[in-house]
């Protein structure tokens, strides 16, 4: 697919019968996490798709233009969003999705991870995706648009997996922010797990041990 964002593939083995899409933060790229691929270290082999966001104004930032996955409208990202911009990147990871669909890889082999702001997209987009994914991982980030979920959900989101993980000392992304979210998912009966380390707005190796566990169990 021609269309499709610019993106770095990496593939763990040969003939990959698992697809993982994987989501910067603001103001990064997909270069950010190529690293994690060696430290996760899965016995199957994998397929990972790491996507650009494209470069849009951010108007906590001046309105400066940088890669991101929708624009941040104040310091309290919770509160006023850009749903509009959420909403289109949602509609280039459902592309994503397709294109892996299309290679062969069964829906429930594929999973959506992201960091910060692109964890806030993979939620978003995968409890809405038409198709059950193998799982969904989301770290020091939030449930964007809490409000539209129960009218948006897939029928399937709430059996699907979720890997939540935050850093209590996170000072971009709130601790409290992320908490939220993963206790409003678990008391709407997704199946939700929750891990918080004593970190920053960061991925610890410990938190990588954790996903690569995760990751095991379900594929």
């Amino acid at each position: 697919m021609s269309d499709l964002l610019p993106h770095i593939m990496l593939l763990s083995g040969r003939d990959p019968q698992y697809s993982v899409i994987w989501l910067h933060g603001l103001g990064a790229s997909g270069d950010d996490f190529l690293p994690i691929v060696d430290e996760i270290n899965l016995p199957q082999a994998v397929r990972y798709i790491f996507p650009h966001a494209p470069k849009r104004p951010v108007s906590i930032n001046g309105g400066f233009a940088m890669p991101a996955w929708y624009d941040i409208r104040s310091a309290d990202i919770g509160g006023t969003q850009d749903e509009t911009g959420i909403r289109a990147s949602q509609h280039e990871v459902d592309k994503l999705i397709a294109h892996e669909l299309e290679r062969g890889i069964a829906a429930d082999h594929i999973f959506l991870a992201g960091f910060s702001q692109g964890g806030a997209i993979a939620l978003f987009s995968g409890l809405r995706c038409k198709h059950k994914l193998g799982g969904i991982l989301a770290f020091s980030t939030y449930l964007p648009l809490a409000e539209t979920l129960n009218d948006e959900a897939a029928v399937d989101a709430h059996s699907t997996p979720i890997f939540m993980a935050h850093g209590k000392h996170d000072p971009v992304v709130p601790y409290v922010l992320g908490k939220a979210s993963a206790e409003e998912l678990l008391q709407r009966g997704y199946a939700l797990e929750w891990r918080e380390y004593p970190m920053q707005h960061t991925v610890s190796m410990e938190e990588i041990e954790a996903i690569t566990q995760w990751l095991k169990q379900r594929m």
